[in-house]
């Protein structure tokens, strides 16, 4: 029975989907063909939330690593909600693979929750649709979006239950700068050919926004209207054709993130929300976290 030897932990929106594929390419690792399993996350047989397709048995998750072969070095998998569900976790990685190595990647918590934010735009899934600034007033404890870049607590668990041997982590920041380096360290931490560069030309889960909010929630939410109008096309045109349609429109209504900018109110609210946290973490880790927003914005204040 084949598992991962190694597991990519998270966050989201940090980079995940590109390392993932960046992963993908070297011919000594192979990666789940699912993404983010999420097996591992928490105890499935007991989860009471909404009902979906999931790898929620040992079964399916073993079966995702059935076509594992001599030539790979490292299996792995990523599922960015396992630091955010640490508590849950922790203890499924102990009882199913405990000798994997595990990496996360760490982004400016500030520039990972707007990034955050406006993908629940993009994909009409923000809910009670509130602001940033509306989240911090009103529901700070309450928002996944604002407690993803909380990573003191995470980072700091798993380090305690894992040591530095089987835990490392990595920054968005040196992704950003050389690509190529950061895979090659990480391929280093894996104990596969540093040698090898991966194609990081091709970015993966560019941020974009809707040009028109009441365009994108037609196209992407459930409503009587986008019901209607896909029963007549049922009839006369294939499923791929529908999806191709759907994903132009989807494309056409889009544009870069830069079109939705955070606001200087924005930047400076997130920043004291994550000022602490961030200094712990710098700390623990023992990375220079300067460049992040919240300590920039401090030191600028204090000068």
């Amino acid at each position: 029975m084949k598992l991962p030897n190694f597991l990519l932990a998270g966050f989201e929106k940090c980079g995940t989907t590109s390392i993932y594929n960046y992963l993908n390419e070297h011919p000594q690792i192979y990666m789940s063909p699912i993404k983010e399993p999420n097996f591992l996350e928490r105890d499935w047989d007991t989860f009471t939330g909404e009902k979906k397709v999931r790898i929620d048995t040992l079964e399916k998750y073993t079966n995702l690593f059935a076509e594992v072969n001599d030539s790979h070095r490292a299996i792995g998998e990523a599922s960015p909600n396992l630091l955010f569900h640490y508590q849950s976790s922790i203890p499924r990685i102990q009882q199913y693979v405990p000798h994997a190595k595990i990496l996360v990647v760490l982004r400016d918590p500030v520039t990972r929750a707007y990034s955050d934010y406006l993908m629940q735009i993009r994909d009409e899934i923000t809910g009670n649709n509130r602001t940033l600034i509306d989240q911090l007033k009103y529901s700070s404890t309450k928002s996944y979006t604002l407690k993803k870049g909380l990573y003191y607590t995470p980072i700091k668990s798993f380090l305690e239950t894992f040591g530095t041997d089987n835990f490392q982590v990595f920054l968005y920041d040196d992704l950003s700068k050389d690509p190529t380096k950061f895979m090659q360290e990480i391929y280093t931490y894996l104990d596969v050919d540093s040698s090898f560069i991966p194609n990081t030309s091709k970015k993966s889960q560019i941020a974009e926004v809707p040009r028109s909010r009441a365009v994108n929630q037609l196209l992407k939410t459930s409503n009587p209207m986008r019901d209607f109008i896909a029963s007549g096309l049922r009839i006369i045109m294939p499923l791929e054709l529908r999806q191709k349609i759907r994903s132009s429109l989807v494309n056409l209504n889009s544009q870069g993130k830069s079109a939705k900018s955070m606001s200087e109110e924005e930047r400076y609210a997130l920043s004291q929300y994550y000022y602490e946290d961030v200094l712990k973490l710098q700390d623990l880790i023992q990375r220079d976290l300067s460049n992040w927003t919240p300590i920039k914005l401090a030191s600028m204040n204090n000068s």
